[in-house]
């Protein structure tokens, strides 16, 4: 892949952050830059104008941004007139060579916990004097990671189904999978080229830190043929990294297989729930393939903090725990929210992308007290909770007249705040979970999140 884009013009695919990440790198490079995207008009200095406004041919390359489906009229007629396709975490690795050659790469992918998960490879990095930073599809862009002035020696990557896709290039020295459930089916077109999308993260990594817990991750990667190293929360056998009574032990990373070492109590892991201790399994597998110490592991999850909305305790009292766990995007994270609970007023609903309910609500029906819907698929939801779970009541709140979306306006998360006050008594939990994605109704998970810890603390005021 070349990197002297002096003098060519580039058609940059999505305004969003990626594709301006990759505007600005390219035109310091002396690119004549032209972005696409059929939401936005303007953006960061650069002029946007819809995908209809290009022709794929006048262009000398094409990056293309997470999220555009292969079969985009743009990407068909490059492809037709043999123009140069990008992305890019494959541009940020060529760029990687020049500025950085001797910097690593370790990567990381799931349905659910990959923030978290990166987050903590990267503090137990720091706690072993490494100079690192989370990128991908979580904080900075890699682009702008590779051309950090603080030059870090290890890049900790989040990458999505999305941008695994379309990468080609950028080599690993370890990744990690942590799990594979129904996610983002309307756009990979079903759960196997989704669940493929996942595993392509091995083709460009020698060694794998694989969930022993989950039958998708397990399956999919038995014919592999780099170096495997499986985490459960089981015993682990040699070559593992496991659980044995309070402890996490490691297996895999020692000098003999058949003695075991101590990474860290389970009580250094916060919120010591069971998706959670395995996230930290995952990261301390990535951390000790490059050689981080155990003390410095457990140093890290001792202080680490979890992202925002993510199991994130808003507010407590008269019994009640109030839960934003807005990043729960999917059926899979909100089972593992749920069944960190006793008796839920679940607050759920917003857009599936393609997801089915029915294996949630089965599994976690003797968990949900009240269920509160909202949002495009609430009936989803509704419609498995009458077939599994027909004692579980059931309440849509409609979107007020006064509410926007984006707007000052949060009339919607206070109505829903509302009506879980009125049914919580005491000994249960007030959990946001959605399953589902947000667009419909708010900007970002994390504007739900907000709007929701916002209309819980003014509900007690």
């Amino acid at each position: 892949m070349a990197t002297n884009f002096a003098g060519k013009k580039i058609l940059i695919l999505g305004a969003g952050v990626t594709g301006i990440a990759v505007a600005q790198s390219l035109s310091k490079r002396g690119a004549e830059i032209s972005l696409a995207d059929d939401l936005v008009t303007e953006t960061a200095g650069f002029t946007v104008a819809p995908t209809k406004s290009f022709s794929a041919e006048n262009f000398d390359g094409i990056v293309i941004s997470p999220g555009w489906k292969s079969d985009h009229s743009l990407i068909t007629a490059a492809k037709k007139y043999e123009i140069p396709l990008f992305n890019e975490v494959d541009l940020a690795w060529q760029l990687r060579g020049e500025l950085v050659p001797n910097q690593r790469w370790l990567a990381l992918t799931g349905t659910n916990g990959k923030t978290t998960t990166v987050e903590m490879v990267t503090a137990m990095l720091r706690a072993g004097g490494v100079s690192a930073i989370a990128c991908g599809n979580v904080g900075t862009t890699v682009i702008e990671s590779v051309e950090s002035a603080e030059k870090y020696e290890v890049l900790v990557l989040e990458l999505s189904s999305f941008q695994l896709h379309w990468i080609r290039e950028a080599t690993f020295v370890a990744v990690s999978i942590l799990n594979i459930a129904e996610d983002h089916l309307d756009w990979h077109g079903g759960f196997n080229a989704y669940a493929q999308a996942k595993m392509a993260i091995l083709d460009r990594a020698s060694t794998g830190i694989f969930n022993g817990d989950d039958g998708e991750v397990v399956s999919r990667s038995a014919n592999w043929q780099g170096r495997k190293v499986f985490f459960s929360l089981d015993t682990p056998g040699p070559g593992e990294i496991g659980v044995v009574e309070e402890l996490l032990v490691d297996r895999a990373f020692v000098s003999d297989p058949q003695e075991a070492a101590m990474i860290a109590e389970v009580v250094d892991v916060v919120p010591t729930i069971p998706h959670n201790v395995a996230n930290a399994l995952a990261a301390a597998g990535l951390a000790r393939a490059l050689g981080v110490s155990h003390e410095s592991i457990r140093q890290a999850l001792q202080n680490f903090k979890p992202d925002r909305h993510r199991i994130e305790s808003i507010y407590e009292g008269n019994g009640i725990n109030w839960i934003n766990d807005s990043k729960a995007t999917n059926p899979h994270a909100a089972a593992a929210s749920l069944m960190g609970t006793m008796s839920a007023i679940w607050i759920a609903g917003g857009l599936a992308k393609g997801a089915q309910m029915a294996a949630l609500v089965k599994r976690c029906k003797s968990r949900i007290k009240v269920a509160i819907l909202i949002g495009a698929d609430r009936e989803l939801i509704a419609q498995e909770l009458r077939a599994h779970a027909a004692d579980v009541e059931i309440v849509f709140i409609d979107t007020p007249d006064s509410y926007q979306r984006g707007g000052s306006d949060n009339s919607l998360m206070e109505a829903v705040v509302r009506a879980a006050k009125a049914r919580a008594t005491t000994g249960d939990t007030v959990l946001l979970a959605p399953a589902c994605a947000s667009m419909d109704q708010f900007l970002s998970y994390a504007d739900r999140g907000e709007r929701f810890a916002k209309a819980v603390v003014k509900e007690h005021a």
